[in-house]
């Protein structure tokens, strides 16, 4: 049973509740109130509405779609100004968003966008009329500490209000927790991002002042230091991505490290399990066929002897034999003798053993330098047992191909799937690693995944540029060095990273 589509298509029906029971309620509760006013609509809110709708056209953009208005202070002194009736209409109609118009959001989320932003600003508008307003003497009347502390409590309860809605709605949308969710709508630090928008909302206050003074001419004054603010926020925002990439790529480079050391132990063991089992054996064997010749040789056993001496011979070309098999196995390739088809197929007899999954490997032989070999085999693997820990699959595909001037690895799986777009969870830097091995290579790192659908990641190298240089027989000429005999080839330094066969 796939619980994941299931998972889906409740949050689908969820997102689809919250935007509706959003947007009809906000939209009666305005219509009420404007046919219950006595006074009707105020022909300045035209302009304000129209005002707002210019500002918002330039958003500032937060985080996977999300954005900060810099209309903010405006809709605060629309509703410092109307009764939240009229405030909630101006908010509504004003609140666009430069994806409706070019088609990138659909109407209800649009509706959705515009009614969330219109009943904060309701609410924000009830809340202030109710403390620092009264019917005699109108709206900016009361005596100034409390039409700041309203001010301030209005601004408190639009934040709440919206950023609830729309961290409800992009939590149902991705199924991302909701605290992580609000954790990266803010801009910088917290206290920070809270003292820029409480200073917004008081902003808001003095443009309210400011209108009823100098009526029509605070409206494009207004609009100034709005695109002060917005840059403002720009450059935050810019920082704080800078810092938090700086962080991320730190982090990755210690997981590297780290995976880096335990491969190098893996290669270790795999050495000393060929030694142990390979030539320990047959220099175990050389050395009793000495002491049996040596014994022949004291009793005179001359025949023995020589014909166990020949054996000798035998025993000691065939340890040589693996000697040079192993250095020339290590000069060639770091994945082993058998090469990279053989190495994913070790790895995934042994990974899948503990886990109900089916493997379709399909690796062609393939003509690629051993630090290309090298990345290709760490990709895969990163891969299989990312799929293997957090995808729930039925089947992993594993293919790599020559195509052309460039080597192919693909990986698939009919697992659950998930956001390509989304952070990866904290701790976890399994798609970075791959994504960065593959920039060491040159190559590229392409991954297509969708919650309930499975994943799909492509890797390409381009190999033409970075062939090696061999002799005709394809294998790399000896080279002496101090300490190697001359006809045996001299050990080159290895690559950066290493894996047995």
């Amino acid at each position: 049973m796939n619980i994941a589509p299931r998972a889906g298509q409740r949050r689908k029906v969820g997102l689809l509740a919250l935007q509706v029971g959003v947007v009809i309620p906000t939209m009666v509760i305005i219509a009420v109130l404007i046919l219950r006013s006595e006074s009707g609509l105020p022909p300045a809110l035209i302009l304000w509405t129209l005002t707002v709708a210019i500002v918002e056209v330039l958003p500032v953009p937060v985080w996977r779609g999300l954005s900060v208005s810099v209309g903010f202070p405006l809709l605060m002194a629309v509703a410092f100004l109307y009764p939240p009736g009229a405030a909630g209409l101006a908010a509504l109609l004003g609140a666009s968003d430069p994806r409706e118009f070019r088609r990138q959001v659909g109407f209800l989320r649009a509706a959705f966008n515009r009614s969330q932003v219109a009943l904060s600003v309701l609410a924000a508008s009830a809340l202030f009329h109710s403390v620092a307003s009264s019917p005699e003497n109108g709206p900016l009347t009361a005596p100034a500490v409390l039409q700041l502390g309203a001010a301030l409590a209005a601004a408190i309860v639009d934040y709440i209000l919206s950023s609830s809605l729309v961290a409800a709605a992009v939590s149902l949308d991705t199924g991302m927790p909701l605290w992580r969710v609000l954790r990266e709508m803010r801009i910088g630090r917290l206290s920070e991002f809270l003292i820029s928008y409480l200073g917004l909302a008081f902003f808001g206050l003095f443009l309210a002042h400011f209108y009823i003074s100098a009526e029509y001419w605070a409206l494009p004054v207004a609009i100034i230091p709005l695109l002060l603010a917005r840059q403002m926020f720009f450059r935050s925002k810019a920082l704080e991505e800078a810092h938090k990439e700086l962080q991320d790529r730190e982090q990755v480079l210690r997981a590297l490290s780290n995976r880096m050391a335990e491969e190098r132990h893996d290669e270790r063991l795999q050495i000393a399990s060929f030694l142990h089992d390979d030539l320990a054996q047959l220099l175990f064997r050389l050395s009793i066929q000495v002491d049996v010749a040596r014994r022949h040789l004291a009793a005179g056993k001359l025949d023995e002897a020589e014909r166990l001496l020949g054996d000798i011979k035998e025993t000691k070309n065939r340890t040589s034999d693996r000697i040079r098999a192993l250095i020339r196995d290590l000069h060639r390739s770091p994945l082993g003798r058998a090469g990279l088809a053989a190495a994913v197929q070790s790895f995934v007899a042994e990974a899948g053993r503990d886990f109900d999954v089916q493997f379709h490997v399909d690796i062609d032989e393939l003509d690629v330098p051993a630090p290309i070999a090298l990345l290709l085999y760490h990709i895969a693997r990163e891969g299989a047992m990312n799929a293997l820990k957090h995808a729930q699959a039925s089947n992993i595909w594993l293919a790599a191909r020559q195509a052309g001037d460039e080597v192919e690895l693909e990986l698939r799986d009919d697992g659950v799937g998930f956001d390509p777009e989304a952070p990866e969870p904290e701790g976890h830097y399994g798609l970075t690693m791959m994504r960065e091995r593959a920039k060491v290579g040159g190559g590229t790192f392409d991954i297509s995944s969708a919650p309930g659908e499975g994943t799909s990641i492509t890797v390409r190298f381009p190999t033409s540029w970075l062939q090696e240089e061999s002799s005709p027989t394809g294998e790399a000429p000896p080279r002496p060095r101090d300490g190697a005999s001359r006809g045996t080839p001299a050990p080159t330094s290895s690559p950066t990273e290493s894996v047995p066969a």
